[in-house]
């Protein structure tokens, strides 16, 4: 037997403590939770911003909207306040005093933030964010969700809160082989789960967040309760039939379907050139990985509504986001050289397919639904009740889009209380 079999027959019969003194110890080694924080050399963010100072601009765009892409002024304004004003060091400072650790899963380092409550009889979560975001779009949802009772909850509400950062995000390692892909990462995600210790929990997600929780559901790991989303998988197959042909929504569509087909019609037609992109060449966007204007350009360029709220707030508007918010996620993609090793989460996906991104995959467990209207596609609840079977709860919000954590965490966390109450009284 060789030492990899070795390991793998005592790990599955629990009996690690069995295996001679070495391989017991690299065992161990391997399984460890270890601390860590971050801090950058100030030559990286000295070099950041001269490189932003000295970027080389393209002429302005020819027409006076975004139909040919993130707009000149917008990018500029950004650029100012990078080079001037954006302070990566709070935001540093910010992650340092939360815990963060590493684990290596499955071959390769796993980054995590595990924030637990005080509140002793507290549902574990499982938080995954997607592209173009980070563990920076679920800071501001911890405070609320791990303590309660400071945020207009009782401490029935309570979470502990577990966000990892996906591999090749972050600081999570790189992988150096394919088929890193969504049920990859579910089967990762549900020994960290394990490993914590956590024998019952949930899972949450959008947009990679979401297909990584479905894929957990799916796999039916033990412990996981049911899965929360704000991107559901729920189109119909005759809708994505209709989207695929180009042609007109079909007949006897609800105002809310008619309403999703549209959303999904311009988002096939106008949203997908990051993707197509990403999906098939991710090792030739060299210009994003040398260039920190070309990278932010590339990570606004995500979904038109989501774009217009960012250049809304590098016109001085209030929104849900702030300048600082934009920037310290861009920040942490410079910093971690992580546009490519990132992107390719999208060619493994399109390489080892799983179905089409919306597509309802069969969950039979407890889902919840949060649909955000101007995600990329605002799920109709007939949609919904027919992709999940034991659809536990569903809520239509007035205001919010991709980012809903970060940019609306208030009603987030609103919705995560709520939807997972139901399932409460199995932990």
């Amino acid at each position: 037997m060789t030492r990899r079999e070795l390991l793998a027959a005592t790990a599955a019969a629990g009996a690690i403590n069995m295996l001679p003194g070495a391989l017991r110890d690299s065992a161990a080694r391997s399984e460890a939770i270890r601390p860590f924080s971050i801090r950058f050399p100030g030559g990286q963010l000295d070099d950041l911003r001269r490189r932003v100072a000295a970027t080389r601009w393209p002429d302005r765009e020819v027409v006076a909207d975004d139909t040919q892409g993130v707009q000149l002024a917008t990018i500029q304004k950004l650029a100012t306040y990078w080079a001037k004003d954006h302070d990566w060091r709070k935001i540093e400072a910010r992650l340092n005093a939360l815990p963060q650790f590493i684990t290596v899963i499955d071959g390769l380092e796993i980054h995590f933030i595990h924030v637990r409550s005080k509140h002793e009889n507290a549902l574990p979560v499982i938080i995954t964010h997607g592209w173009p975001g980070s563990i920076i779009e679920q800071l501001k949802v911890i405070e609320p969700l791990t303590n309660p009772t400071a945020h207009g909850g009782s401490e029935t509400d309570a979470f502990h809160v577990v966000i990892p950062s996906l591999p090749g995000y972050g600081f999570s390692g790189k992988p150096t082989v394919p088929g890193w892909t969504p049920v990859r990462i579910a089967k990762a995600w549900a020994t960290l789960m394990q490993r914590l210790g956590y024998t019952k929990y949930v899972a949450q997600g959008g947009d990679w967040g979401n297909a990584v929780s479905e894929q957990m559901a799916l796999q039916e790991p033990p412990g996981l309760l049911g899965i929360h989303t704000n991107m559901a998988a729920t189109v119909p197959a005759d809708i994505s039939k209709a989207l695929a042909a180009g042609g007109p929504a079909p007949s006897g569509l609800s105002p809310d379907e008619k309403r999703a087909y549209d959303q999904l019609d311009d988002f096939n037609k106008n949203g997908l050139g990051y993707a197509i992109e990403m999906n098939n060449r991710p090792q030739t966007l060299y210009g994003i990985v040398d260039s920190p204007v070309g990278l932010a350009a590339w990570m606004l360029d995500h979904d038109i509504r989501s774009y217009e709220l960012i250049a809304r707030v590098f016109d001085g508007k209030s929104e849900g986001l702030t300048r600082d918010d934009i920037l310290d996620n861009v920040t942490l993609y410079w910093l971690t050289n992580t546009a490519i090793s990132s992107a390719r989460l999208y060619w493994d996906n399109a390489h080892f397919p799983t179905g089409g991104f919306f597509d309802p995959r069969g969950i039979k467990i407890p889902v919840a639904v949060s649909a955000f209207p101007d995600e990329i596609y605002q799920a109709p609840q007939s949609w919904a009740e027919k992709a999940y079977p034991k659809l536990i709860h569903y809520n239509r919000l007035p205001k919010g889009g991709h980012f809903a954590a970060w940019e609306q965490p208030a009603a987030f966390t609103a919705e995560l209380r709520t939807a997972f109450r139901p399932l409460r009284n199995s932990i």
